[in-house]
């Protein structure tokens, strides 16, 4: 299964295991890069290694020195800051983990809103010019409690929600009978599409508000989120 390429990695506390040293020979014939993580620098199995990495302790952590109890957990750190100090020089970031874990908590940690925004007929839109019994229809049809205002070109202008339409009613009935553009709220809360889900729900929580829109290039309208889809993700 040696590949061109590959680096045998063998851990042997005693350095004397007939089995890996022979691996390590092997390996060393068909010219593949061996590292020996060993407690015994000078051992068989370091010699037959190109590198070696100690890990030697004083002693186990076994009553009776004799069971692999600290030397198993010295290979194990030793391990794990190798697996993170190849994983910094090569520039792992939070993006490639999500790639490679995509269910359970560390996958939801690292969902996109791309992942679970709402877009086309979905999201709730009207024009600026449109009435706002439009504007009402259209919140009630898309159950976000909200519809984005939009200029002609798409681009995200404004926002109604549930509560500006009880306040318009509150204020001044007659609202009503203006255009969505003349009783949009301006300056609606946003969020881009590369961004955590994570960072969404607190924009949400922080703001007491339970939708955001994304905007594209130019600021027209992608996408919208809702605090539903982020509890059906399980991110809140």
């Amino acid at each position: 299964m040696l590949m061109p390429g590959d680096v045998v990695l063998a851990l042997s506390y005693s350095g004397e295991t007939p089995e890996v040293v022979r691996l390590l020979e092997f390996a060393r014939s068909r010219k593949i890069g061996s590292i020996a993580m060993t407690g015994v620098p000078g051992s068989s199995v370091s010699r037959a290694a190109e590198w070696t990495i100690s890990v030697a302790i004083p002693r186990e952590a076994c009553p009776l020195n004799l069971a692999p109890t600290a030397s198993t957990t010295a290979m194990l750190a030793m391990g794990d800051a190798l697996a993170l100090s190849i994983s910094e020089r090569r520039g792992f970031k939070a993006e490639d983990f999500a790639a490679l874990h995509p269910d359970g908590s560390l996958g939801r940690r690292f969902l996109k809103v791309r992942d679970l925004m709402r877009t086309g007929e979905r999201v709730p839109r009207v024009g600026a010019s449109a009435p706002m019994t439009e504007a009402l229809h259209e919140m009630s049809r898309k159950m976000m409690g909200v519809t984005a205002v939009v200029d002609p070109s798409g681009r995200l202008t404004g926002v109604i929600s549930d509560g500006d339409l009880r306040r318009l009613l509150e204020k001044d009935p007659g609202d009503l009978q203006k255009t969505a553009g003349e009783c949009a709220r301006p300056n609606p809360r946003t969020i881009g599409a590369e961004e955590f889900a994570s960072s969404a729900l607190d924009l949400m929580r922080g703001n007491r508000i339970t939708s955001v829109f994304v905007p594209g290039e130019g600021g027209r309208l992608e996408g919208a989120l809702h605090m539903h889809d982020l509890l059906a993700a399980g991110l809140a």
